[in-house]
C-alpha cells in the first residue's frame, strides 16, 4: 500500500472530507497540519503545492492538489465513490452542492463588518441553508425512500460529506429539524465506529 500524507491547515476546512474517507476506509495516513503562526506557511510547504495552496495529498513521491480532486481520487481508490458511473456522478453532484453551501458560509465567516456579518449570517440560516437542505432531502428520498444512503446501497463520500456538513453548519441538530431523512442519515454515518472514533479524537477547531 502507498504511503499517504494529507497536508492542510489545523482546521477541518477543505481537508476534512478526505480525512473522513481515510477513516471510513480504515486506511492509515499521515495527517499533517501546517501551523501558520510559527512560519511553517508559506515556507517550504507552499513551494511543493502545485497551485500554491492546500490541501495537498502526497502518495509516495506523487502530489495531488485541489480538495475535490483529492477526495474523488481517495473515494475511488477505497470503493467509496459509488459502484456505477451514474452513482459516482450523483455522488459528485452532492459534493458540488456541499461546496456551494460552504461558499455561502465563507461569505459571512470572514466578513469583518459586524453588521454585515450578522445580516449575511441571518439570511444564510433563514433562507439559503434551508433551501439547500431541502434539495438534498429530496435527492436522498429518491433513493429507496431516503432510508439508506444518498446513492446506491452502500456508504459513499457523499454521505461522508453530509457528516462533515453537520459541523460546517454549526454542529447542532437545529438546521436539520425540518429534514428528517438528512438528520437520520447524518446521525447514522457519524455513529459508525470508525467515524465516531475520529470525531472524538480529532483535533478540535471552530471550522
Amino acid at each position: 500500500m502507498p504511503n499517504y500524507k494529507l497536508v492542510y491547515f489545523p482546521g477541518r476546512g477543505r481537508a476534512e472530507v478526505s480525512r473522513l474517507i481515510f477513516k471510513a476506509a480504515g486506511v492509515p495516513f499521515e495527517d499533517v497540519r501546517i501551523n501558520t503562526a510559527n512560519g511553517e506557511w508559506p515556507g517550504e510547504t507552499k513551494a511543493k503545492c502545485p497551485f500554491g495552496q492546500m490541501p495537498v495529498l502526497f502518495v509516495d513521491d506523487k502530489v495531488l492538489a485541489q480538495s475535490k480532486a483529492i477526495g474523488r481520487y481517495l473515494a475511488r481508490e477505497f470503493n467509496l465513490a459509488g459502484k456505477t458511473n451514474w452513482d459516482q456522478a450523483r455522488a459528485d453532484m452532492i459534493l458540488d452542492q456541499f461546496e456551494d453551501i460552504g461558499t455561502e458560509i465563507y461569505k459571512f465567516m470572514f466578513e469583518k463588518d459586524a453588521a454585515k456579518k450578522a445580516e449575511l449570517s441571518e439570511k444564510f440560516n433563514s433562507e439559503t441553508l434551508p433551501r439547500h437542505l431541502g434539495c438534498l432531502e429530496n435527492i436522498l428520498k429518491e433513493n429507496k425512500g431516503g432510508k439508506g444512503f444518498f446513492v446506491g446501497d452502500a456508504l459513499t463520500w457523499a454521505d461522508l460529506a453530509l457528516a462533515n456538513g453537520y459541523d460546517l453548519v454549526g454542529g447542532t441538530d437545529a438546521p436539520f429539524a425540518k429534514f428528517p431523512l438528512l438528520a437520520d442519515l447524518c446521525k447514522r454515518v457519524r455513529a459508525t465506529t470508525k467515524i465516531a472514533d475520529w470525531i472524538k479524537t480529532r483535533a478540535q477547531s471552530p471550522y
